[in-house]
């Protein structure tokens, strides 16, 4: 059950990580550079960074204020 509720909580961290990356990226070059192209390659290593680490510290408590 417990693998359940991490997989579960990684996959909606991923996409919603991955989403906001992916807009932001997109705002910036359009404003930036005047382009609007995105970095995929910083999309997919932030979501998976953050899908890994949010959940453990929820199981860990480390995530809890005192």
């Amino acid at each position: 059950m417990k693998t359940w509720a991490f997989l579960r909580d990684f996959a909606v961290i991923f996409i919603v990580v991955f989403a906001v990356t992916l807009g932001v990226s997109y705002l910036y070059g359009l404003l930036v550079h005047g382009r609007g192209a995105v970095n995929l390659e910083t999309a997919f290593q932030l979501a998976i960074i953050f899908g890994i680490v949010f959940p453990l510290l929820g199981k860990t408590g480390s995530g809890k204020q005192r």
